[in-house]
């Protein structure tokens, strides 16, 4: 069986909320801890928690997490079924790695067992880390409280009921690198014919009104070309965004919000013309992307986005893991 993460779940919620806004559909850097040993859940509970559900913050206190740094741990439950009423986060072990600062971009491997029978749910040690900003809302305040004020190499389990049976996740932080606020590179003169962007002193960009017939094939123009690595499918894109109309109205803006947007690139969390538009790019670049309805929303209206709307957006890349 295979369970959503918390993160991943909060990600998702985001992304919801960004399909009715009208997208689609986580100081220096830190390393790895080499922190080993046990460790049971005693500290940073969940405040809601502990004031209304004492008998779940002791039960939590009891499970066991034991192995090695960078490596799956292993979870021992005080008993099985292991159940809770509520949500329950605590800091197992603390690292021995940089405190993490606000704005960074950490990741994070996650372990998932079930209360039922303690069995491995899912495991992110054999693949890609998850990725969170450290200051944004993953979706759960408690767990974003943990992880403000986390080293490097600290894991924080979280018991999770709310959703149905129990579940224990155990995140470890193994890492945390600065986000630029926006793009930088080498300007690129866009081809002629396409909405004009001008931005403010801090990078955030407006359009002037476009004229013309709006294009029927995906545009794609890079206004900046960042010296970072190529973004490639199924990595997770940190961006800054702002998209509007092909009348010039605005309808959503990270930087209004003063926030980044993250998603899995490639796997349909935004609609189809993101995602063919920032694969390929190079991480610190600001891409200027014209999507018709094929690419969009099609005939369907999505909040202020009128049925086949043809949407532009300029998308500032800032991270890719």
């Amino acid at each position: 069986m295979r369970r959503t993460s918390l993160v991943r779940a909060a990600a998702a919620a985001t992304v919801a909320i960004a399909v009715a806004g009208g997208l689609a559909a986580c100081g220096g850097s830190g390393g790895s801890s080499d922190a080993t040993g046990t460790s049971t859940a005693g500290a940073t509970p969940s405040p809601s928690a502990s004031a209304d559900h004492p008998a779940d913050v002791a039960a939590v206190g009891k499970i066991v997490v034991t192995g090695d740094a960078g490596k799956e741990p292993k979870v021992t439950l005080p008993s099985k079924p292991f159940n809770v009423t509520t949500t329950v986060v605590r800091t197992v072990s603390e690292g021995t790695g940089p405190v993490v600062k606000k704005g960074q971009l950490a990741t994070l491997h996650e372990f998932i067992v079930s209360g039922a029978d303690g069995s491995t749910a899912q495991s992110s040690y054999a693949s890609t880390p998850l990725s969170i900003t450290i200051g944004e809302s993953s979706g759960l305040t408690e767990f974003d409280a943990a992880l403000a004020t986390a080293h490097v190499g600290s894991r924080i389990v979280v018991a999770d009921a709310q959703n149905g049976p129990t579940y224990v996740y155990v995140f470890e932080l193994t890492g945390a690198k600065d986000i630029p606020a926006r793009a930088s590179g080498t300007a690129v003169a866009p081809k002629a014919g396409l909405p004009k962007v001008t931005l403010d002193k801090d990078g955030k960009p407006s359009i002037a009104k476009p004229t013309g017939t709006a294009p029927t094939s995906l545009v794609v123009q890079p206004l900046i070309k960042g010296k970072g690595a190529v973004v490639k499918n199924g990595q997770t894109a940190i961006v800054k965004y702002t998209g509007w109309l092909w009348n010039g109205t605005k309808f959503d803006s990270s930087w209004d919000k003063g926030s980044t947007f993250p998603f899995t690139v490639g796997k349909g969390q935004v609609i189809p013309g993101w995602d063919k538009a920032v694969a390929g790019q190079t991480v610190g670049s600001q891409i200027l992307v014209v999507v018709p309805p094929s690419d969009g929303y099609g005939s369907t209206a999505q909040g202020s986005i009128p049925a086949n709307s043809t949407l532009v957006f300029v998308v500032d890349i800032l991270a890719a893991s």
